[in-house]
């Protein structure tokens, strides 16, 4: 397996297979759609990728909210090639991204159950629970 990460443009073929993507794997288990509106939300945000050769198996998005932070929204990896690391390396990627555009710190709104996942690649926790999509997150954040 040899993964890859790469930026796709928003209203690409690529970008549309992550819309897919994301809808099958963090909306649809909870009876959620996107909204038109949610997705053209995102025009100004940054689109990550990552293949296993030519198949789509993770993608992510980062939403720049002021000159030093960056916040990671929408983490998904396929269901059938979970817990193999790519997630991991989609993380690196996105933290090498940016470290090189200028970003300080780096911040998210885990899943409960993806606190673990995110505290090994040594993201903290902030503050106190909350419920978010009607699931308990925490708001995880890693300086760069």
């Amino acid at each position: 397996m040899a993964i890859t990460c790469k930026l796709v443009p928003y209203g690409s073929a690529a970008y549309q297979a992550t819309v897919e993507l994301r809808d099958k794997i963090l909306r649809k288990p909870l009876q959620m759609v996107f909204t038109a509106e949610q997705l053209a939300a995102e025009h100004d945000q940054v689109h990550v990728a990552c293949y296993d050769g030519e198949k789509l198996v993770g993608c992510i998005l980062l939403k720049p909210i002021d000159q030093g932070k960056v916040k990671m929204r929408q983490v998904a990896v396929d269901e059938g090639v979970q817990k193999q690391g790519i997630g991991t390396i989609m993380v690196q990627f996105v933290e090498t991204w940016g470290r090189q555009n200028g970003f300080q710190l780096i911040y998210c709104h885990a899943r409960a159950v993806a606190e673990p996942f995110y505290t090994k690649l040594n993201y903290r926790i902030v503050g106190d629970s909350f419920i978010e999509v009607g699931l308990k997150h925490w708001l995880m954040e890693k300086d760069l």
